[in-house]
C-alpha cells in the first residue's frame, strides 16, 4: 500500500477475504489491483482467473510478492 500511496493511489486493504484482490488503489487516471503473496506466485489456476477478471480498461492487475530479507517485493503485471 505504501508504495501505491506515494505515487498518489488512494488505497484501501481487502486481505484474507475471498476476493480475488487484496490491495485496490485508485488514482487520478487509473485502478490498480494488487494480489499479494508472501512466498510463492499463484499457480497456473489463480494466474489464469486473475487475467480473466473483467476491469475497466484504464486499470492494471498486479501480483506483488514479497521475500524474505528483501525490501521491495517482486512484480508481475498481468
Amino acid at each position: 500500500m505504501r508504495l501505491l500511496e506515494a505515487a498518489g493511489h488512494s488505497c484501501t486493504r481487502a486481505a484474507a477475504s475471498l476476493g480475488a484482490w487484496g490491495i485496490i488503489g485508485i488514482g487520478s487516471a487509473d485502478v490498480v489491483l494488487v494480489q499479494v503473496k508472501t512466498r510463492d506466485w499463484p499457480g497456473a489456476e489463480g494466474m489464469e482467473g486473475l487475467r480473466l477478471f473483467r476491469c475497466p480498461a484504464n486499470c492494471r492487475k498486479l501480483i506483488h510478492r514479497r521475500r524474505d530479507r528483501q525490501n521491495l517485493p517482486n512484480v508481475r503485471e498481468l
